[in-house]
């Protein structure tokens, strides 16, 4: 591949994950918008609950979804499976559920994770995520007793134009703000939504004037743990019911998170970075749907023997992973169980899978050099970064890493490493929880600023080489492990 051939890919590479991320500002979107990829690759969609394994046969591209918010896709090897097959898997995050976002409740909001907090202050926000709304026939009833017995649905929600915004106070009202800028999560960082004035003189006024009209019950404000419409800003509501396309009595309930309307974009003199929300963990789960649609071509899967290829994306990382589509839920034993269901084959799956622990790493800021380790000093588009710690907070071990490094090297990539300084705290991923059911797993990650910021700012050559590692991982990982002799 020539160099000119080289930058071209990295560049598309890059204007497709901005593609992805701009239309994903939720895991429900992204869950929704990887799906849609798969599908238009070939992949079958199945029911998590059904009987999926009778059908499974060589050259099988499947994959299920839970909760709208957790997904795993896999590919069978045109030689087929039996039980005790491997499994060779990326692992992440969507976005870490919906990184440094705030998730309404009722009319107020609550902070998601470990945010950057004063990164969210004057920016244009705005409102995504789902909505349970009942269908048009049992929504017309008047009677909210019956709709209990007619059919629900989850709607994604994504309003295109800001409309909250988090002031900040004056610079006259505040004179040492740029020496120590500080404020309470809970009565300080509060969205404005818009005027009293205007819900008073708008539509709803006169709407809640004739709810309060004794002399009509049929349109007073119902009653009853069923709804859901008398818990939330009324105008909120109309807005959702117009982006939705049904009627207010439709809304059953809903999740939503703020989300910054600025695009992602490629920036730099040579465009060469990414500035963009939810570059954590996005990019990891871009890259891995990437990787397992190129290496399930029918030209890939007729070479390709061994192990089960997989992706497994989860919710939830930010705030513990204890979720049902969390990394601690039962996604990822069951799977394995369902493909190997006796302990005999079930031990012999897990010897032979491996997971890659796919989230992205600090990179070396130009202006905090000394917050890193002297001789560990990632830098965006330098390639992958092994991600160590002695304390097992990073589960990459010397096996993991050679792996890694002889995977890499199939596509002419670079290989960083990270590890965190003594006197400073090392984060961690769902890597060590995913190792508990005994799968060897390594931890890396292409390396950003700010995370957890707002706006983030990545390599747009790392999205390339973060498809290439996962690509040659699902090409290449079986006939490397038979070369290892680990006891």
């Amino acid at each position: 591949m020539t160099a000119m051939t080289s930058k071209m890919t990295s560049t598309s590479a890059a204007n497709a994950l901005v593609t992805f991320i701009n239309a994903s500002p939720t895991a429900w979107h992204a869950v929704h918008n990887a799906s849609a990829l798969l599908e238009k690759a070939g992949f079958k969609r199945v029911e998590e609950g059904s009987n999926w394994e009778k059908d499974l046969e060589g050259g099988s591209k499947v994959f299920y979804t839970r909760n709208q918010s957790t997904l795993l896709a896999f590919t069978v090897p045109k030689a087929g499976f039996k039980p005790g097959t491997g499994v060779s898997a990326p692992t992440c995050a969507f976005a870490h559920g919906n990184l440094a976002d705030f998730e309404i409740d009722q009319v107020g909001v609550e902070t998601y994770g470990g945010g950057i907090w004063h990164s969210w202050f004057d920016r244009d926000l705005s409102l995504a995520g789902r909505v349970v709304v009942a269908n048009q026939s049992s929504a017309s009833t008047k009677d909210s007793r019956t709709i209990d017995s007619h059919k629900f649905t989850s709607k994604l929600v994504k309003i295109n134009r800001p409309i909250l915004r988090i002031p900040t106070l004056a610079i006259h009202l505040d004179r040492g703000v740029n020496d120590n800028f500080k404020f309470n999560n809970e009565t300080e960082f509060i969205p404005i939504l818009g005027q009293i004035s205007a819900q008073l003189n708008g539509k709803r006024a006169k709407q809640v004037e004739k709810m309060g009209d004794s002399s009509d019950d049929d349109d007073k404000l119902q009653t009853g743990g069923s709804v859901v419409a008398n818990n939330h800003h009324l105008g909120l509501l109309d807005l959702l019911a117009e982006e939705l396309g049904v009627g207010v009595d439709a809304i059953q309930d809903f999740e939503l998170a703020t989300y910054d309307t600025q695009p992602s974009c490629l920036g730099g003199l040579n465009n060469e970075f990414i500035f963009s929300p939810r570059l954590d963990n996005l990019m990891s789960t871009f890259s891995a749907v990437e990787a397992i649609i190129r290496s399930s071509s029918q030209s890939s899967l007729q070479e390709l023997e061994g192990n089960i290829n997989a992706i497994i994306c989860f919710n939830h990382e930010e705030v513990g992973s204890v979720s049902s589509t969390g990394a601690e839920s039962s996604m990822l034993p069951n799977f394995l169980s369902r493909l190997s269901p006796t302990p005999s084959e079930h031990a012999t799956t897990i010897s032979r899978s491996f997971l890659i622990s796919a989230d992205v790493g600090h990179a070396v800021h130009p202006n905090y050099t000394a917050k890193h380790e002297e001789n560990h000093r990632p830098v965006m588009n330098g390639g992958i970064a092994l991600k160590t710690n002695a304390k097992q907070k990073y589960t990459t071990d010397a096996w993991g890493s050679f792996l890694i490094r002889k995977l890499v090297e199939r596509k002419g990539g670079n290989v960083q490493e990270f590890s965190s300084r003594n006197d400073m705290p090392c984060g961690s991923t769902v890597g060590p929880m995913l190792s508990k059911i005994g799968v060897r797993t390594v931890d890396v990650g292409m390396t950003i600023l700010s995370m957890h910021s707002c706006r983030e700012t990545g390599g747009a050559h790392d999205v390339q080489s973060y498809i290439d590692l996962f690509q040659a991982f699902f090409e290449g990982f079986a006939t490397l492990d038979k070369d290892l002799q680990v006891i």
